[in-house]
């Protein structure tokens, strides 16, 4: 271990970064790799504690398990699009962390993200089809996470101890959730799911003692997954949103923001007089990615209107 080394320059020369390379560098600060590299081997920098930061280049296609796990100094870093898989413990315990970008090559991540505090929000891409055994547990600052079509399988512990997180979106492709895969998030309040019920594992909402289970008219299987996980269930149905601001006036139309599961679609009602009620469509809108905007060219022509919205 050198512990005063603190700056880097591989050559051009070199295609391997090996097993433990610089393990324990914890002076190291700046490291440039080459386009040379294709591999960096299993902890490469592990425990390189003040590494701020790294650029992998595209030439590199392996990165071995805990290659950067407990660089806790690592607050950025952007993955190249020749990586297809995220190692178990690659980021292990990198509490800086807080900006991460996943390629679309990635189609598989592994307990990559465990322990990683400062995580604020993770976008998944449509490549991946599996997010595997803890692969954010612990990620305590975590807030927000873009689960895409593609995922079948979360598998266990994998959003374990996110103590931040309140929501998450499970789409219609997901078919199993694994043991404790929610478990220990006391901020959940609200799991949206977009298909059918998958089959669940044990304690998956162990201690989430304020969330409640959504689902859409028309998917089965709820029954069952509701009294395997002891939680409340309720239909899923749309929103208008009245905090966020597009409710109002907006270049001189009035109109507000509808949120829902990606892809539905919503009837918006307006009528006059709430006493006697005649609802009357006045637009038709598709959700993609589970929000839109609605807006009313004719609001000007009545003294008041009021407005509900419906599925078709």
């Amino acid at each position: 271990m050198c512990w005063n080394l603190r700056n880097v320059t591989i050559p051009n020369s070199v295609t391997s970064i090996g097993s433990s390379a610089f393990d324990g560098c914890t002076s190291l600060r700046n490291i440039t790799i080459p386009n040379s590299v294709t591999i960096i081997g299993d902890d490469a920098f592990y425990n390189c504690q003040r590494l701020g930061g790294v650029t992998i280049p595209n030439s590199v296609t392996n990165i071995g398990t805990s290659a950067f796990a407990y660089c806790t100094s690592l607050t950025s870093i952007t993955i190249p699009n020749s990586i297809t898989t995220l190692p178990d413990n690659l980021f292990s315990v990198c509490t800086s962390l807080s900006s991460v970008i996943i390629p679309n090559s990635v189609t598989s991540i592994g307990s990559a993200f465990g322990g990683c505090t400062s995580l604020r929000n993770v976008v998944i891409p449509n490549s991946v089809t599996n997010i595997g055994y803890e692969a954010f547990a612990s990620c305590t600052g975590l807030r927000s996470v873009t689960i895409p079509n593609s995922v079948t399988c979360i598998g266990e512990f994998v959003f374990y101890n996110c103590t931040s997180l309140t929501s998450i979106t499970i789409p219609s492709s997901v078919t199993s959730i694994g043991n404790d895969a929610f478990s220990q998030c006391p901020s959940l309040t609200g799991v949206y799911f977009e298909g059918n019920a998958p089959s669940i594992g044990v304690y998956v909402f162990l201690g989430d003692n304020n969330v409640t289970v959504y689902y859409l008219l028309g998917t089965t299987g709820w029954s069952y997954f509701l009294s395997q996980v002891s939680i409340l269930g309720a239909l899923w149905n749309p929103l208008i949103q009245t905090g966020d601001g597009s409710l109002g006036v907006q270049t001189n139309q009035f109109g507000f923001n509808i949120n829902w599961a990606s892809g539905q679609t919503v009837v918006v009602e307006a009528c006059t007089d709430l006493a006697n009620p005649i609802w009357s469509p006045v637009g038709t809108n598709t959700l993609p990615g589970g929000s839109s905007y609605f807006s009313d060219p004719q609001w000007t022509n009545y003294p008041g209107r009021f407005y509900r919205i419906r599925s078709p």
